[in-house]
Protein backbone atom coordinates (compact mmCIF):
# COMPACT_ATOMS: atom_id res chain seq x y z
CA UNK A 1 0.00 0.00 0.00
CA UNK A 2 1.45 3.37 -0.98
CA UNK A 3 1.66 6.18 1.53
CA UNK A 4 0.87 8.79 -1.12
CA UNK A 5 -0.61 8.90 -4.62
CA UNK A 6 2.37 10.96 -5.77
CA UNK A 7 4.54 9.21 -8.34
CA UNK A 8 7.84 10.63 -9.53
CA UNK A 9 8.08 11.41 -13.24
CA UNK A 10 11.22 10.05 -14.86
CA UNK A 11 12.48 12.59 -17.39
CA UNK A 12 14.31 11.41 -20.50
CA UNK A 13 16.84 14.21 -20.62
CA UNK A 14 20.51 15.07 -20.22
CA UNK A 15 22.63 15.29 -17.07
CA UNK A 16 25.94 17.12 -16.92
CA UNK A 17 27.96 15.56 -15.44
CA UNK A 18 26.25 12.18 -15.59
CA UNK A 19 25.53 10.11 -12.49
CA UNK A 20 28.26 7.65 -13.42
CA UNK A 21 30.74 10.50 -13.81
CA UNK A 22 29.86 11.78 -10.33
CA UNK A 23 30.26 8.30 -8.86
CA UNK A 24 33.58 7.75 -10.63
CA UNK A 25 35.03 10.57 -8.54
CA UNK A 26 33.12 9.75 -5.33
CA UNK A 27 33.45 5.96 -4.98
CA UNK A 28 37.25 5.93 -4.41
CA UNK A 29 36.71 8.21 -1.38
CA UNK A 30 34.63 5.53 0.37
CA UNK A 31 36.28 3.06 2.80
CA UNK A 32 34.30 0.17 1.28
CA UNK A 33 35.56 0.79 -2.26
CA UNK A 34 37.56 -2.26 -3.34
CA UNK A 35 39.44 -0.83 -6.33
CA UNK A 36 43.00 0.46 -6.48
CA UNK A 37 42.48 3.52 -8.65
CA UNK A 38 39.91 5.24 -10.84
CA UNK A 39 36.85 3.04 -11.36
CA UNK A 40 35.35 2.25 -14.75
CA UNK A 41 31.62 2.18 -14.03
CA UNK A 42 28.62 0.78 -15.84
CA UNK A 43 25.04 0.72 -14.71
CA UNK A 44 24.05 -2.72 -13.38
CA UNK A 45 20.58 -2.23 -11.89
CA UNK A 46 18.68 -0.61 -9.07
CA UNK A 47 15.27 0.78 -8.18
CA UNK A 48 13.55 3.97 -7.04
CA UNK A 49 11.31 5.16 -4.22
CA UNK A 50 8.88 8.07 -4.34
CA UNK A 51 8.89 11.07 -2.02
CA UNK A 52 5.31 11.57 -0.74
CA UNK A 53 5.92 15.33 -0.93
CA UNK A 54 7.22 15.17 -4.49
CA UNK A 55 10.37 17.15 -3.72
CA UNK A 56 13.26 14.68 -3.45
CA UNK A 57 14.32 12.18 -6.08
CA UNK A 58 15.45 8.83 -4.67
CA UNK A 59 17.39 6.22 -6.59
CA UNK A 60 19.07 3.07 -5.32
CA UNK A 61 21.71 2.48 -7.97
CA UNK A 62 23.76 -0.62 -8.58
CA UNK A 63 26.93 0.12 -10.50
CA UNK A 64 29.63 -2.31 -11.59
CA UNK A 65 33.30 -1.35 -11.59
CA UNK A 66 35.08 -3.08 -14.46
CA UNK A 67 38.55 -1.62 -13.81
CA UNK A 68 39.86 -4.76 -12.10
CA UNK A 69 40.27 -8.39 -13.09
CA UNK A 70 36.64 -9.07 -12.11
CA UNK A 71 33.69 -6.67 -12.02
CA UNK A 72 32.61 -5.51 -8.56
CA UNK A 73 29.01 -4.40 -7.98
CA UNK A 74 28.22 -1.58 -5.55
CA UNK A 75 24.92 -0.51 -3.99
CA UNK A 76 24.62 3.29 -3.96
CA UNK A 77 21.44 4.97 -2.63
CA UNK A 78 21.26 8.56 -3.90
CA UNK A 79 18.95 11.51 -3.41
CA UNK A 80 18.52 14.39 -5.83
CA UNK A 81 17.48 17.78 -4.49
CA UNK A 82 16.73 21.17 -5.97
CA UNK A 83 18.64 22.95 -3.16
CA UNK A 84 21.41 21.97 -0.74
CA UNK A 85 20.47 19.75 2.20
CA UNK A 86 21.20 21.51 5.50
CA UNK A 87 24.24 20.26 7.44
CA UNK A 88 25.01 17.56 4.87
CA UNK A 89 28.13 18.89 3.16
CA UNK A 90 30.05 15.68 3.92
CA UNK A 91 27.30 13.62 2.26
CA UNK A 92 27.35 15.56 -1.02
CA UNK A 93 28.28 13.36 -3.98
CA UNK A 94 28.22 16.30 -6.41
CA UNK A 95 26.05 18.68 -8.40
CA UNK A 96 24.75 18.30 -11.94
CA UNK A 97 22.67 20.19 -14.46
CA UNK A 98 19.39 18.46 -15.29
CA UNK A 99 17.97 19.24 -18.73
CA UNK A 100 14.46 19.81 -17.30
CA UNK A 101 14.87 20.53 -13.58
CA UNK A 102 18.08 22.60 -13.63
CA UNK A 103 20.73 22.38 -10.93
CA UNK A 104 20.47 19.24 -8.79
CA UNK A 105 22.40 18.34 -5.65
CA UNK A 106 23.15 14.60 -5.37
CA UNK A 107 23.65 13.16 -1.88
CA UNK A 108 24.63 9.87 -0.32
CA UNK A 109 21.11 8.77 0.57
CA UNK A 110 22.17 7.23 3.89
CA UNK A 111 22.44 10.79 5.22
CA UNK A 112 19.16 12.07 3.78
CA UNK A 113 16.16 11.85 6.16
CA UNK A 114 13.67 11.59 3.30
CA UNK A 115 15.34 8.52 1.85
CA UNK A 116 15.77 6.90 5.26
CA UNK A 117 12.06 7.36 6.03
CA UNK A 118 10.98 5.85 2.73
CA UNK A 119 13.49 3.01 2.95
CA UNK A 120 12.02 2.16 6.36
CA UNK A 121 8.56 2.24 4.79
CA UNK A 122 9.78 -0.19 2.13
CA UNK A 123 11.13 -2.62 4.74
CA UNK A 124 7.87 -2.38 6.70
CA UNK A 125 5.85 -3.06 3.55
CA UNK A 126 4.08 0.31 3.42
CA UNK A 127 5.49 1.27 0.00
CA UNK A 128 6.75 -0.63 -3.03
CA UNK A 129 10.01 -0.32 -4.92
CA UNK A 130 9.55 1.41 -8.27
CA UNK A 131 11.20 0.63 -11.59
CA UNK A 132 14.39 2.59 -12.11
CA UNK A 133 13.52 3.69 -15.64
CA UNK A 134 9.72 3.56 -16.07
CA UNK A 135 7.25 5.89 -14.34
CA UNK A 136 4.55 4.34 -12.12
CA UNK A 137 5.83 0.77 -12.47
CA UNK A 138 6.58 -1.55 -9.55
CA UNK A 139 9.96 -3.28 -9.59
CA UNK A 140 9.05 -6.93 -9.12
CA UNK A 141 12.69 -7.96 -8.58
CA UNK A 142 12.90 -6.16 -5.23
CA UNK A 143 11.76 -8.14 -2.18
CA UNK A 144 11.59 -7.24 1.49
CA UNK A 145 10.85 -8.83 4.84
CA UNK A 146 10.37 -7.57 8.39
CA UNK A 147 9.32 -9.50 11.48
CA UNK A 148 8.44 -6.42 13.55
CA UNK A 149 5.82 -3.67 13.33
CA UNK A 150 7.63 -0.31 13.13
CA UNK A 151 11.29 0.40 12.56
CA UNK A 152 13.15 2.76 14.91
CA UNK A 153 14.93 5.85 13.67
CA UNK A 154 18.59 5.43 12.72
CA UNK A 155 20.39 8.67 13.72
CA UNK A 156 23.92 7.23 13.56
CA UNK A 157 25.60 6.48 10.23
CA UNK A 158 28.99 4.77 10.09
CA UNK A 159 31.03 3.65 7.07
CA UNK A 160 33.64 0.92 7.34
CA UNK A 161 35.47 -1.28 4.85
CA UNK A 162 32.48 -3.64 4.63
CA UNK A 163 29.65 -1.18 4.06
CA UNK A 164 27.43 1.33 5.83
CA UNK A 165 25.91 0.76 9.25
CA UNK A 166 22.90 2.70 10.50
CA UNK A 167 22.31 2.31 14.23
CA UNK A 168 19.22 3.08 16.29
CA UNK A 169 19.22 4.22 19.92
CA UNK A 170 18.01 0.79 21.04
CA UNK A 171 20.94 -0.92 19.31
CA UNK A 172 19.06 -2.15 16.24
CA UNK A 173 21.38 -2.08 13.21
CA UNK A 174 20.52 -1.63 9.54
CA UNK A 175 23.52 -2.70 7.46
CA UNK A 176 23.70 -1.62 3.82
CA UNK A 177 25.60 -4.13 1.71
CA UNK A 178 27.66 -1.69 -0.33
CA UNK A 179 29.72 -4.41 -2.03
CA UNK A 180 27.20 -6.83 -3.51
CA UNK A 181 27.39 -10.60 -3.82
CA UNK A 182 24.82 -13.41 -4.08
CA UNK A 183 23.54 -14.14 -0.57
CA UNK A 184 20.50 -15.03 1.51
CA UNK A 185 19.40 -13.29 4.69
CA UNK A 186 21.23 -14.57 7.79
CA UNK A 187 19.22 -16.44 10.44
CA UNK A 188 19.54 -13.64 12.98
CA UNK A 189 18.12 -11.01 10.63
CA UNK A 190 14.76 -9.47 11.53
CA UNK A 191 14.38 -7.80 8.15
CA UNK A 192 16.02 -7.29 4.79
CA UNK A 193 15.77 -5.86 1.28
CA UNK A 194 16.99 -7.96 -1.64
CA UNK A 195 17.17 -7.52 -5.38
CA UNK A 196 18.91 -8.42 -8.61
CA UNK A 197 21.58 -6.82 -10.78
CA UNK A 198 23.29 -7.64 -14.08
CA UNK A 199 27.06 -7.67 -14.45
CA UNK A 200 28.86 -6.94 -17.73
CA UNK A 201 28.51 -9.93 -20.02
CA UNK A 202 24.91 -10.50 -18.95
CA UNK A 203 25.59 -12.38 -15.71
CA UNK A 204 22.49 -11.99 -13.53
CA UNK A 205 22.95 -12.10 -9.76
CA UNK A 206 20.65 -11.71 -6.78
CA UNK A 207 21.53 -10.82 -3.22
CA UNK A 208 20.96 -8.57 -0.24
CA UNK A 209 20.88 -4.77 -0.43
CA UNK A 210 20.27 -4.30 3.30
CA UNK A 211 20.01 -6.46 6.43
CA UNK A 212 18.28 -5.52 9.68
CA UNK A 213 19.66 -7.06 12.89
CA UNK A 214 18.28 -6.81 16.44
CA UNK A 215 20.06 -5.13 19.31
Amino acid sequence: MRESPFMAVIHQTTLKPTKLELLTAWLPTRPWYRGDGVPSLVKAGGFRLDDPQGEVGMEFMVVADTSGARPVAYFVPLTYRGAPLDEAEDALVGTMEHGVLGRRWAYDGCHDPVLLAQFAALIEGRVQAQDQNVTDTVDQDVSRAFSGDVLPRFPTVWNDDEGTELKAADGTVLRLQRVLAPADAPEEAIGHVAGAWTLPGGVRERGLFAVLRPA
